[in-house]
């Protein structure tokens, strides 16, 4: 069965490396969040797994709801707590003003800045993209799901640039290294990115 338009524009821009290796038991997730994930979404942690794109946009593991929630801010727990108080201290364009979103984070990145979605709608095929962009310190709101705002991002379909850093926007081709490969190369002593010799190879403790 083809994929859908948005994702096989994704994959001919952003080509698996590996396998994903992110196992996830989405009838968990949908009952702690109270929602059923994207469909495009779900195909992608399957497709691509938890990882970063370029060694700047991070897309965490998706996990079950838990109160208080813990773990890695990159992920989807604390990630989302986080950018809640942010919210409701950030400043907000003005189409926002006022909004109460039900705000679930997808990413973040090396500029800080927060990815989520506004989950308030009951049907997650209608979930815009809510953007915290930290440089700007401004909320602003897109109007497509996580995977067509990738393609869009790096297609540099949008205005201006989202994102705090340019370096993916526009770009046409990108990398995406989940955890295990990222690692993996780097014990290696290659620099993940370039494959080039990693000068600074076994100095670090990599866990």
């Amino acid at each position: 069965m083809p994929e859908p338009a948005e994702l096989e524009a994704l994959l001919r821009l952003m080509p698996p490396v590996t396998e994903s290796d992110t196992v996830v038991d989405w009838d968990e997730i949908a009952e702690s969040w109270g929602r059923a994930f994207p469909a495009a979404y779900q195909r992608f942690i399957a497709i691509y797994g938890a990882g970063m794109i370029e060694d700047y946009l991070v897309i965490g593991t998706p996990e079950p709801w838990v109160e208080p929630p813990d773990g890695d801010g990159a992920d989807m727990r604390a990630g989302t707590a986080f950018a809640r108080v942010l919210w409701q201290d950030g400043r907000k364009e003005h189409d926002l003003e006022g909004a109460t979103p039900r705000l679930i984070l997808w990413a973040v990145d090396s500029s800080g800045d927060n990815l989520c979605w506004d989950a308030s709608d009951p049907d997650p095929e209608k979930w815009p993209v809510l953007l915290y962009n930290r440089g700007k310190a401004i909320w602003r709101r897109y109007d497509c799901g996580m995977v067509e705002f990738l393609v869009r991002h790096l297609e540099g379909d949008f205005p201006a640039c989202p994102l705090g850093d340019v370096s993916l926007f526009g770009r046409r081709r990108a990398t995406f290294l989940t955890r295990t490969e990222y690692m993996r190369r780097l014990r290696s002593g290659v620099d993940p990115w370039t494959g080039e010799p990693d000068p600074y190879a076994g100095m670090y403790n990599y866990g």
